[in-house]
């Protein structure tokens, strides 16, 4: 099985008249995603490819049956985007827009954990989601992703989410599903989020989370690990030789008052059981040596 999405998730892009929303919402389709709607107020009853353009998203899912959105416009929208997607029926938001105002995301966050709980949303500044060979929103490349199971992978970091992808894919593993949750200070998506959706996935036999300095979201899935996880868990955490204070990449990665850093979150996945690779090689390759030993590739 695949989390969140699947080869029955019908998606409306929200930018898809736009340049970067066209390339990546046609590259989507061409990869099988059923892409089945755009919006555009200005060019509703147009056509992108054959994808047709509504002016609302309520319009879009009334016509097309979507139940995911995906929101290419830029940042000063996106908290309208948001709303939008939820009142107009869609149940799984994912924004990939880079450098939306912190507190337009925590707004937007705390209103759809209000409002509309049954909304799950992805991002901002993240690259999306994949169910290999069922389903891509977002700007991750189809071709490095292995179908089949059975890592499920959720990571914080876009490139390393992509690294982690290829490095199974070269040694023949495949994935259930891919989570890119962002980096941003509030994320729509946790890692436990995630890691509790592939503890209750059959297919699932395993998880890969990768991390980085700042914040407690490692800590606090280091619990959930301990915890609630009968999985096997292979993380890594980046930024372990960052300078203090600095902020590494994303916004959310800052370590302050001694607390987020890469050490202390290595240490408390460790102490849950989880197995932590020093780079991301060695992430893979435990990765690797869990599945060939328990036979699931």
């Amino acid at each position: 099985m695949s989390i969140f999405v699947d080869e029955n998730t019908k998606v409306v892009y929200q930018g898809l008249t736009g340049s970067q929303g066209r390339y990546y919402g046609l590259l989507n389709r061409d990869y099988g995603t059923q892409v089945v709607a755009g919006t555009n107020p200005k060019k509703a009853g147009t056509d992108v490819e054959g994808i047709p353009i509504f002016a609302t998203v309520a319009e879009a899912v009334a016509e097309t049956g979507a139940n995911a959105s995906c929101i290419f416009i830029p940042a000063p929208g996106v908290k309208d985007a948001v709303i939008e997607a939820a009142e107009g029926g869609v149940e799984f938001i994912v924004v990939i827009t880079e450098g939306v105002p912190m507190h337009d995301e925590a707004w937007f966050f705390n209103k759809l954990k209000r409002d509309f709980p049954r909304v799950q949303l992805l991002g901002p500044n993240c690259p999306g989601i994949i169910s290999p060979g069922k389903c891509n929103i977002g700007i991750t490349a189809g071709h490095i992703a292995k179908p089949g199971g059975p890592v499920g992978i959720v990571s914080r970091s876009g490139t390393l989410t992509y690294q982690a992808l290829y490095e199974l894919k070269l040694q023949g593993v495949g994935v259930t599903t891919c989570v890119g949750i962002g980096g941003d200070p509030v994320p729509g998506t946790s890692f436990i989020d995630c890691l509790e959706r592939f503890e209750a996935d059959p297919e699932t036999k395993a998880v890969m989370m990768i991390g980085e300095i700042g914040g407690t979201a490692e800590e606090e899935a280091a619990e959930f690990i301990r915890d609630k996880m009968t999985k096997p868990v292979v993380a890594y955490i980046a930024g372990v030789t960052a300078p203090a204070g600095k902020k590494m990449g994303h916004a959310g990665a800052i370590v302050s008052g001694g607390k987020g850093t890469a050490q202390g979150k290595i240490a408390a996945l460790e102490a849950a059981g989880a197995k932590v690779g020093q780079n991301p090689t060695e992430a893979g390759e435990l990765m690797v040596q869990i599945v060939r030993e328990h036979g699931w590739s």
